[in-house]
This record gives structure tokens, C-alpha cells and sequence, in this order.
């Protein structure tokens, strides 16, 4: 069971283990989607440059990837660089660019021993030369594998995936007679893939940032003001509880439940 794997990697007798526990591996999430968000206010509270907020992040990074890969989730994905993130300053986009090329270097010997597969979604040719090549390799090395869909959403925008699916499809002459949402969604950059059921957002800020547009449409929204570089098990743990006790009604009304007569 995938609760067993999770909890054999947990210390017995440890908070973390205690959450774990109360999971149930028949209601997890498909896919689990998260906006990494307070890098650069950690920083700060620290008083230390921006750039130290990312590279604290990648902790969190690795233990979430590979939390989600025990636990047995079907997808997880990351919002990793916005194409508005451009517009930061150029040392700062330089410096993160260099920590997920470090990234991909320490981790896909992890990746690849958990059968995690690894997919970049975005507009991933307006990366540099550099890092697309080794986003490639790390696509190439994992594409067999059947665990855990991992993918991180690099040079993305909700909006521009939208006109990128439309662009598609006009490419493709569809008959707009024929074309309904199902199809639509087979020119996503997630085709293929189960939409988010639940989406995390860290840092405490109530904005979706343009990510997922078409596919968060009926996720479960969870916000926690703990900073990126702060998240760890426990608290995607927490996040998938809070999951597991509402209810989802797809725009639906609660069943309602016949009361016995005494």
C-alpha cells in the first residue's frame, strides 16, 4: 500500500507520522497542484537577499516531490516560473535558473528511483539554451517510468496556454461542430492528464496567478500563509486532510440523507 511507504520513510512516534495515519488512500487526490509562493518575504524576514528565498525553496521541492511519489499521487504539479517572472530583476532570473539546473543534476537519480516522471508544461522553447537541454535529458530518463507524474510549470502562463491550445486547434482544422471541452482539453500542455483536484497555494496570498486556468475549474482550494521555503510534509499532509473533509459537489447539491424514524 502506498500509506505503508509513506509511513516506513516517517520516524515512528513522529507528528508527521500521526498525520499520515489519518489519510485515507481511497480519497486521496489525483493531482495536486501548488503555487509555491513566499520565497522572497522568507528571505527578507531573514534579511537576506531574494535569491536565498529559492534556494531554500529547492528543500521543499524535493521533500514534496517525493512525499507525493510515496504516498502514491497520480500527478503533481509545480508553478515553478511565471512568464511574468521575466520581469524581475535579471540577476535573480539568472540565479534561478542556475538553481533548477542544480536542481535537475542532484535529483534525477531520486526521480528515476521512485519511477517518477518528469514533464515540463509551459512555453518551454523561450528558456534558455542551457537548462532546456537539460529539462529534455530529465524528460528523455524518466518518460518509461509509471509512478508519479511530475511536472513543472517553467516559463507558463494560464492564459497563454489557453491561446496556445486555440492556436492548435485552428492548426489542426477542427470542426468546431465536433469540438466540445473533452477535446479541447487534448490541447492543454496536460493533455492526457486528470485536472488538479487540489490546489495549494503557500504564503497565505488569495490569488490563483494566472496558473491552471481551464484545469483548477472545480479544484479544492487550500491556502496556508506558511512560506515556501517553510513547507514540508507535514503540511502537504495537512492540505490533503483538509481535502478529504469537504465535500465536492461539482456545482451540485449534497446528497441528502433519509433520516430513520424512531
Amino acid at each position: 500500500m502506498s500509506l505503508e511507504r509513506l509511513l516506513a520513510s516517517i520516524p515512528e512516534g513522529s507528528d508527521d507520522a500521526a498525520l499520515a495515519r489519518q489519510i485515507q488512500p481511497d480519497r486521496l487526490p489525483q493531482h495536486v497542484a501548488i503555487i509555491m509562493d513566499g520565497n522572497g518575504r522568507w528571505a527578507e524576514q531573514r534579511h537576506l537577499p531574494r535569491v536565498e528565498g529559492h534556494r531554500a525553496g529547492i528543500q521543499s521541492v524535493r521533500e514534496v516531490v517525493e512525499t507525493s511519489a510515496r504516498l502514491g499521487l497520480e500527478v503533481l504539479t509545480l508553478y515553478a516560473f511565471s512568464i511574468e517572472n521575466w520581469k524581475r530583476p535579471a540577476a535573480e532570473v539568472s540565479v534561478l535558473m542556475t538553481l533548477l539546473r542544480r536542481y535537475l543534476r542532484s535529483e534525477l537519480d531520486t526521480l528515476i528511483e521512485h519511477g517518477i516522471r518528469f514533464r515540463v508544461i509551459g512555453r518551454a522553447d523561450g528558456l534558455p539554451t542551457e537548462v532546456l537541454e537539460e529539462l529534455r535529458e530529465a524528460e528523455a530518463r524518466t518518460a518509461v517510468h509509471r509512478g508519479l507524474q511530475f511536472n513543472i510549470a517553467l516559463n507558463y502562463g494560464g492564459r497563454a496556454e489557453i491561446v496556445d491550445a486555440v492556436k492548435a486547434v485552428l492548426a489542426a482544422r477542427v470542426d468546431p461542430a465536433t469540438l466540445d471541452e473533452d477535446r479541447f482539453s487534448q490541447w492543454l500542455y496536460t493533455a492526457g492528464q486528470p485536472d488538479p483536484d487540489l490546489l495549494i497555494r503557500t504564503s497565505g496570498e488569495m490569488r490563483i496567478s494566472n496558473f491552471l486556468l481551464w484545469q483548477i475549474a472545480y479544484a479544492e482550494i487550500y491556502v496556508t500563509g506558511t512560506l515556501w521555503p517553510d513547507f514540508r510534509r507535514r503540511h502537504l499532509l495537512d492540505a490533503i486532510l483538509a481535502y478529504q473533509k469537504r465535500d465536492r459537489r461539482y456545482g451540485g447539491i449534497a446528497p441528502v440523507v433519509a433520516q430513520s424514524t424512531p
